[in-house]
């Protein structure tokens, strides 16, 4: 397998397969979410839409980054997500980064949004896809998140062997500047962060499933793929 390494505005339309990263925080509280019990993750491309979504279909939930907004559930926060029942929900995620960079790329082959809480169950996911190549989209800061990269990086080397250790891309990612801001802003106070979200973004191959996306019935539809499952599905257009 042959990893490419990209940026949201510098990746192919339509790869063969997709991994989009964003550790902190949108795609760990997507996997939280599914650990919780949510049924699936609508991916929106905007608040208006995420709100849309939920307004039309009673029950849903939305979450969005940053300060919280009126009409969403939860502000994108892993450690605040344990207080939210999901079980069986439908959730609607709008974020600035994972989501936008998982829409970017809407027409891959194969479509998986990542975090270290996933990275070695989706790391096995390929290896048994066995793909020439992969694109990587390392979501944060225009391509150069090093909390993104170095899970990106995890997953790759993890594909070639197995018994990888995390403990180094971790401390790359503890050391990230998502990282300190996301650190001061629980400091601070700020809402929607929790002074235990990094932590939890900093979790490695915690859950036995990765995460696919396809198109269901017009929208962007997130699914946990366990590792013995069959092959997920492909986009339908």
């Amino acid at each position: 397998m042959q990893p490419e390494f990209t940026g949201i505005p510098g990746t192919p339309s339509a790869p063969d397969v997709a991994v989009v990263v964003d550790v902190m925080r949108a795609f760990t509280v997507a996997a939280w979410a599914f650990r919780r019990g949510a049924e699936r993750i609508v991916l929106a491309g905007t608040q208006e839409e995420a709100l849309e979504l939920k307004a039309r279909h009673p029950g849903w939930l939305a979450f969005q980054d940053g300060v919280p907004v009126p009409g969403f559930d939860l502000a994108n926060s892993p450690a605040r997500l344990r207080s939210l029942d999901v079980r069986g929900r439908t959730v609607v995620q709008k974020t600035t980064f994972g989501t936008t960079g998982a829409l970017a790329v809407a027409d891959a082959g194969l479509l998986l949004c990542a975090s270290f809480v996933v990275a070695g169950a989706t790391a096995e996911l390929l290896r048994r896809a066995r793909p020439r190549t992969v694109t990587f989209v390392v979501t944060g800061d225009g391509g150069h998140a090093e909390e993104d990269l170095a899970c990106a990086q995890y997953i790759a080397d993890r594909v070639r062997t197995a018994d990888t250790d995390p403990g180094p891309y971790l401390e790359r990612a503890r050391d990230s500047d998502a990282a300190a801001r996301l650190a001061d802003g629980a400091r601070r106070g700020w809402a929607g962060v929790h002074p235990g979200d990094v932590a939890m973004c900093l979790e490695a191959d915690t859950f036995p499933f990765a995460m696919a996306a396809a198109r269901v019935d017009g929208h962007m539809v997130l699914r946990p793929v366990h590792t013995g499952d069959t092959e997920p599905a492909r986009p339908t257009h």
